[in-house]
């Protein structure tokens, strides 16, 4: 089973030092250097980076900032003079923020229409371009219900039955990109009544954890570390990485990743062409297997495991950035007194 990587903690009271220390090793852009401010997740073929390099002359130089609210935070403090050309990976829960903060100028990438356009965030002017999506749902490790001879969860509703007591491990929402969707996810499911639907889980004994890498990696009974929990929240594509387990498709934050220009990058010819190489056929082919996203161009193939154990769901949660940015806080000021 290849270890999965996925986003690490915010942890947002590191953005000044980070700012700081981007400062201090951005490299000077020229005509032939485009700077990416990445997530810490991000990963291509380096033969697809190479092959960029060789048809447009152009050297990328990718510069990981944090996970994407980290990286907003950065790109938002920093607006109109950024720390690069480009900045990848932030996701539609923290979009509407370096949008608001006027740090990102608007660009439409001619092949958008192949299907980036239908992800675009909405009211908006361009300022980023979707180029991958990847839903947030709970999962089960099979294998383990099999063992135990009980039935497996089917819905988020179960995760409250005292069967299920002790099983399920969460996501901290003020510290982890996922945990932040499936908490959306949840208000998109229950409305009013999340904060009792959090609350029936806690009773059920769902431990909180900081970040996705702790509870997959360490605590999740099929991740690597063999835990002792068969719940998790991860991704609707995990099951393709790891064998034995299946996601529940339904009550499913939609989450979708975005490229921009920065408002005053040194070369923002090179930073658009970076967007137009995102949105290529290769690019797209090669994301599920190096980040396990979803590609957002129409009638990109996937891989035979992904079709067969990581299907889309029919239907997801979900909400505009804009709808997001205005009610985080007061949403995770919920969440932090019924969680304690």
């Amino acid at each position: 089973m290849k270890k999965l990587s996925r986003r690490t903690p915010v942890a947002l009271l590191a953005v000044g030092a980070l700012v700081a220390t981007l400062t201090a090793c951005t490299s000077d852009s020229s005509d032939t250097t485009v700077t990416v401010l990445t997530h810490n997740s991000f990963e291509l073929p380096s033969s697809l980076i190479e092959e960029f390099t060789a048809e447009t002359g152009l050297k990328v130089d990718f510069v990981a900032s944090g996970d994407a609210g980290q990286l907003s935070s950065v790109v938002s403090l920093s607006a109109g003079k950024p720390k690069g050309d480009a900045v990848f990976g932030i996701d539609n829960t923290f979009a509407a923020r370096p949008i608001e903060a006027g740090a990102l100028d608007p660009y439409t990438s001619p092949l958008a229409g192949e299907g980036a356009d239908r992800y675009a965030v909405p009211d908006s002017e361009n300022e980023l371009t979707a180029i991958d999506h990847g839903d947030v749902c709970i999962n089960i490790d099979e294998q383990w219900y099999d063992r135990e001879g009980i039935p497996a969860p089917t819905g988020l509703d179960d995760l409250k039955d005292p069967q299920y007591a002790n099983q399920a491990v969460l996501l901290d929402p003020a510290t982890s990109s996922p945990g932040m969707s499936f908490l959306l996810a949840t208000i998109g499911t229950y409305k009013d009544k999340a904060p009792d639907y959090w609350r029936a889980l806690m009773d059920n004994g769902a431990q909180v954890v900081s970040g996705w890498e702790i509870a997959y990696n360490q605590l999740f009974s099929a991740g690597e570390g063999h835990g002792t929990k068969p719940i998790v929240v991860s991704y609707a594509s995990s099951p393709a990485a790891t064998p034995g387990t299946r996601a529940l498709l339904s009550g499913c934050f939609a989450q979708i990743e975005y490229i921009g220009v920065l408002r005053g990058a040194a070369n923002v010819d090179g930073a658009r062409k970076v967007i137009d190489w995102m949105l290529s056929p290769q690019v797209q082919a090669a994301l599920p297997t190096s980040m396990y996203v979803y590609p957002v161009r129409e009638g990109t193939p996937l891989p035979q495991n992904w079709r067969l154990r990581a299907p889309a769901p029919q239907y997801t949660v979900t909400m505009s950035p804009q709808y997001i940015n205005a009610n985080r806080e007061a949403w995770l000021k919920d969440w932090r007194a019924t969680v304690r």
